[in-house]
């Protein structure tokens, strides 16, 4: 693609980086195909390639947007769909945030918008204000007909109940492995799934002590994703510089030989710190070198090699693809090869590039939309026959459990379960037969760990 910027437009370093992505579109089309919003609406500027049209004009006009071009901005859902399909390999991703932060900076959206997303960008990020703000719902929800219907739609967003609430920490927790240490890693907490699923966290402690890694748990919040895409660069750096101190620090004290995240949005950003700080000087190698330690829970499993599973379940699991983790990370067979390895039978989901409508904040910003992708992802699971689906997100699981009655869990449940861990509080209800019992001979990793879903290791 042609572009006509300034030399002294070009002289902005995201402006010159936008340039180059922009020039390396060909508008073959590839990308309008798998677009979920393009899907729903057949309009060309909710496409991929529409959208790189109206960034280009946007970037190269300057100063305030257009309110269509902000409108088709924001209805991006950032899944990345477009990048697994794209023939000419064009960076979208860094594309539609430069978008966002140009955005950000430059257009005045009305005021009862700026005020949802400066509350969004102020709560979700910071655990503590999160429950203050949930428990706020729990009582305004009697009310809620009399609210705005942006503001009924956070209240039904919000869950009904959240988990007892779990010490604060003010330092770095040390949990060694059962067993001779073959690895020492950090596990990200999440900043909203510390509140709403603390025992997603849980599970993964769980099933890598059992597999031999000493895990050192940070007293840490955001890592800066949620922000990023909002076009909040100063709230996201912020975070991002917080969280790779952070991670410096633990890296020096115990050698770190990597950094697990169960949540694999903060992992596509997390992985991409090189990228997001390349122009803080300060930060820019540290950054680099965080980034490489950073695996997805699938990967590091796959890489310590599963044991085998303690129980038979006979369960079908319906897996959907978190957008972050097959288009983000490219990890789309590693959660398969564990789920199958620990003895479920694995079904795909129809149509499972596409959205579940999570997508960070999206289902909270562009409620209609959401809905419409939660509906269609929860038919395409239930059409599977599946008796549980899982996912290695805890904003799809959230999301899809609004539409879906089949139950929802996050991945690592389930593979903490086969090798030795408690029933997800989720199958409860399902009709699981009983766990044999372990060969007297078993050795470590093999016998069963007592445990509840409450189980907490702080």
């Amino acid at each position: 693609m042609k572009t006509s910027f300034t030399l002294h437009q070009l002289q902005d370093p995201k402006t010159a980086q936008a340039e180059k992505i922009l020039g390396d579109c060909v508008h073959y089309g590839f990308c309008v195909s798998v677009c979920p919003t393009y899907e729903l609406t057949r309009d060309e500027n909710e496409s991929p390639r529409g959208r790189i049209d109206l960034i280009k004009e946007m970037l190269e006009s300057g100063g305030s947007p257009k309110p269509d071009t902000v409108q088709h901005v924001d209805q991006c859902l950032s899944c990345l769909s477009c990048m697994s399909t794209c023939a000419a390999s064009v960076d979208y991703m860094h594309l539609v945030d430069i978008a966002r932060v140009h955005i950000e900076k430059n257009f005045k959206r009305p005021l009862a918008e700026r005020l949802l997303r400066g509350l969004v960008a102020m709560i979700i990020p910071n655990p503590s204000r999160m429950r203050i703000a949930l428990r706020a719902a729990y009582l305004a929800r009697p009310a809620s007909a009399l609210l705005p219907r942006r503001l009924r739609h956070l209240l039904a967003l919000a869950p009904r109940s959240l988990p007892t609430e779990r010490a604060s920490m003010q330092e770095a927790l040390f949990l060694p492995a059962e067993g001779p240490a073959t690895k020492t890693v950090a596990i990200i907490l999440g900043c909203a799934q510390q509140v709403l699923a603390p025992h997603l966290n849980d599970a993964t402690i769980r099933i890598l002590r059992r597999h031999g890694c000493n895990v050192v748990v940070p007293p840490m919040e955001c890592c800066g994703a949620l922000t990023l895409h909002m076009g909040k660069e100063k709230l996201a750096l912020d975070a991002a510089r917080t969280t790779i101190d952070a991670l410096l620090a633990l890296q020096k004290s115990y050698k770190l030989d990597a950094v697990v995240v169960n949540a694999s949005g903060c992992g596509t950003t997390m992985k991409d710190y090189a990228h997001v700080m390349e122009r803080v000087p300060s930060h820019a190698q540290p950054a680099a070198s965080i980034g490489k330690l950073v695996k997805d829970i699938s990967e590091i499993l796959l890489d310590l090699g599963l044991q085998p599973p303690v129980r038979h379940t006979g369960l079908r699991v319906a897996y959907h693809d978190a957008c972050s983790l097959q288009h983000g990370q490219k990890i789309t067979n590693q959660p398969r090869q564990l789920l199958s390895k620990a003895g479920f039978d694995v079904a795909d989901v129809p149509e499972k590039h596409f959205c579940c409508g999570s997508a960070g904040t999206y289902n909270m910003l562009q409620p209609d939309t959401a809905e419409a992708l939660g509906k269609r992802k929860a038919d395409h699971i239930t059409s599977t026959g599946a008796h549980v689906a899982c996912a290695g997100n805890l904003g799809c699981i959230e999301q899809l459990s609004h539409y879906s009655s089949m139950p929802l869990v996050h991945t690592v449940e389930l593979l903490d379960w086969a090798t030795g861990g408690p029933l997800p509080a989720a199958l409860a209800g399902l009709p699981i037969p009983p766990a044999p019992p372990p060969p007297a001979s078993a050795g470590l990793g093999s016998e069963v760990i007592a445990g509840n879903d409450d189980e907490s290791f702080w």
